[in-house]
Formats: structure tokens, C-alpha cells, sequence
């Protein structure tokens, strides 16, 4: 599920310049689902750090606090092209019980607590509810692309 192109926080750009993540090698790259009110929703959040969001989706039916952890990140490109794009595994949850409802999946470096892009779950912008039974995908793929 995508509703559009991820979000990447401007704390994330200015650090990556500076070499602060291993995102491909050694850092643990994690996707969790908040909603509406939370303040990660905002590519300008200061001190953009998992612990620093507000509103994570509440732990249970399906969802687990923290997130999921997302595998094979990769750092790929380069070359002829130039374009250097970030891509991992994908994610999902299936509910369960009373289900979850989140708005937005954000994707962060567990390693280091930063956070590195989100993506808004329908483009209306609205909620998304997954009910007992039903799984949430979040498909993770050029995250960012640099030329």
C-alpha cells in the first residue's frame, strides 16, 4: 500500500550529508504507524527522532509499538546513471481483535532513533482501518533518490 511518494525529514537530509547512518550495512531500519494527531506527519519536525513522535498507534491487535522491522535495506545505483535510490523490504501487520486504525507509516533508523521519511496511508488524506483478519502492507521502495 502506497498512497504516495515518502516524505523524507529535512533532519534526515542535513545528518546524511554529515555520514551519520550506515543504512545498507549495520543500522536497523524500522517502519511504525501513528495517526492523525501525531506530530511525525511533518517533513520540518525538529529533533526528528522515534522517540520525539507523538501518537503512535496503541500496542496490540495486530500492532506492536516500535514497529516493524523492515529487511535488506540496500543503497543502490550510482554508477552510469548517477541516481542513488534507498529501497528495503517490505512490511506488514495483520490485525487482529478490535483491528488498528493509523494514518501515516514512518520509517525510521532504530540504530540511531532518527527518523528518514513517512508516507501518508490514503491520499485523501484519511484514516485506514485494518479490521481482524485483514494485513496492512507498506511497501518500501525508493524511499529517496539522489543524482
Amino acid at each position: 500500500m502506497a498512497a504516495g511518494n515518502w516524505n523524507v525529514y529535512n533532519d534526515f537530509k542535513a545528518q546524511s550529508y554529515k555520514k551519520i547512518f550506515d543504512l545498507d550495512a549495520t543500522d536497523t531500519i524500522k517502519v511504525a504507524l501513528v495517526l492523525s494527531t501525531s506530530n511525525a506527519i511533518n517533513v520540518a519536525l525538529v529533533g526528528a527522532t522515534y522517540g520525539a513522535i507523538t501518537n503512535e498507534v496503541a500496542n496490540g491487535n495486530g500492532y506492536t509499538t516500535a514497529g516493524a522491522t523492515a529487511a535488506s535495506p540496500v543503497i543502490a545505483g550510482g554508477g552510469a546513471t548517477g541516481t542513488i535510490t534507498f529501497d528495503t523490504g517490505n512490511v506488514s501487520w495483520t490485525g487482529s481483535g478490535a483491528g488498528f486504525t493509523a494514518r501515516a507509516a514512518v520509517i525510521y533508523d532504530s540504530t540511531t532513533g532518527d527518523l528518514i521519511a513517512y508516507f501518508l496511508l490514503d491520499s485523501t488524506p484519511a484514516d485506514v482501518s485494518v479490521a481482524a483478519g485483514v494485513t496492512l502492507t507498506i511497501t518500501i521502495a525508493n524511499v529517496f533518490s539522489a543524482t
